[in-house]
């Protein structure tokens, strides 16, 4: 057994540990992937991967609206108090970040091991949810623009 199966069961141990679900299948499709000899799909996971993802998560957003669950008018209300005007600019700020984080993971790779370390302690002990690296890479570019290079 190589370095990076073990890697992905030590994951895939936290993940079952922290009683995350997410982690758990996340790591033991990619470990079923290598043990199955099926890493020749892995250079499409790495370039599509997230995009299919972020596209799945949006359609899971959207889904309500699409159900009728949320009403289109009730989208004109959303300017009616604060909490609503403020929950809008949060989400534009935070699609802005996220914006930012997938040009920083694109462009600095050595930085992406660091997200994910941060990420799976995030969802494994912290109860959080995997979409970390992405928001994480974006307050990380948000940061770098104000320090020195």
């Amino acid at each position: 057994m190589d370095w990076i199966n073990v890697t992905l069961l030590v994951l895939l141990a936290l993940g079952v540990f922290g009683n995350n679900a997410t982690v758990s299948i996340a790591v033991g499709i990619l470990l079923l992937m290598r043990l199955l000899h099926l890493e020749r799909f892995f250079p499409f996971l790495e370039q599509y991967g997230l995009h299919v993802g972020i596209i799945v998560l949006t359609i899971g957003i959207l889904s309500p609206l699409a159900s009728g669950k949320i009403k289109p008018e009730s989208i004109s209300q959303l300017f009616t108090n604060w909490q609503s005007v403020l929950a809008v600019l949060v989400g534009i700020f935070v699609a802005y970040l996220a914006g930012k984080g997938t040009s920083l993971m694109s462009a600095n790779p050595f930085i992406v091991t660091g997200l994910l370390l941060g990420t799976i302690i995030g969802v494994t002990f912290f109860r959080g949810v995997a979409v970390g690296p992405l928001i994480a890479a974006g307050i990380l570019a948000f940061i770098l623009q104000f320090i020195p290079k």
